[in-house]
């Protein structure tokens, strides 16, 4: 299965007109819920501004300032990583550079792994929904309106059904949201 999962604002948008996403920092208890998600993943697909972000994770001793911090990063840096980028010669931690278009290498890392595989990146993710590869779309809706920026989910030419398979609400009013590509859809 192929996940689509980020933070976003309640109009829609991952990042606001800035490119700023401070507002989905991740309280203590969605951040174990973050942390318990990418263990149960077997490799994770994504753009070269999502692999940036999250390299500290792999390369700053600092990330490790805490117990939580330390799990999350042990998980993150055991996940197998393919990132897309046109611009990257090299990359640090598990990562390798996409050899293949995103539909062949979704297909060969959920094969690899033999578990789910997870997409990020706005525009990586919206090249796989346009192709009907995402399974499920998973929200973390943070209560803020940013009114522009980029945006979670890309124009569609055709209706996409989901079926809402599950909700919950975190203390800080985080709502998380997951849907599944509805069957025959």
């Amino acid at each position: 299965m192929l996940i689509y999962s980020m933070s976003v604002s309640v109009d829609g948008f991952i990042a606001d007109r800035e490119g700023a996403f401070g507002w989905t920092v991740p309280g203590e208890e969605q951040f174990r819920f973050h942390l318990a998600q990418v263990r149960e993943l077997g490799g994770y697909l994504c753009g070269r501004r999502l692999y940036e972000t999250m390299l500290p994770w792999e390369t700053d001793a600092s990330m490790r300032g805490s117990e939580l911090g330390a799990a999350f990063a042990d998980a993150w840096c055991a996940l197998p990583k393919v990132v897309f980028s046109r611009t990257l010669g090299s990359l640090q931690g598990n990562a390798r550079l996409a050899r293949a278009p995103v539909a062949e290498e979704a297909a060969a890392a959920s094969a690899a792994a033999g578990k789910d595989v997870s997409i990020g990146g706005a525009s990586l993710a919206a090249a796989a929904i346009e192709l009907g590869l995402v399974d499920e779309l998973r929200m973390f809706r943070n209560p803020v309106v940013v009114g522009g920026g980029t945006p979670f989910l890309p124009p569609v030419t055709a209706e996409v059904r989901l079926d809402l398979v599950e909700t919950r609400t975190f203390g800080s009013r985080v709502i998380y949201e997951r849907y599944r590509r509805a069957r025959g859809a």
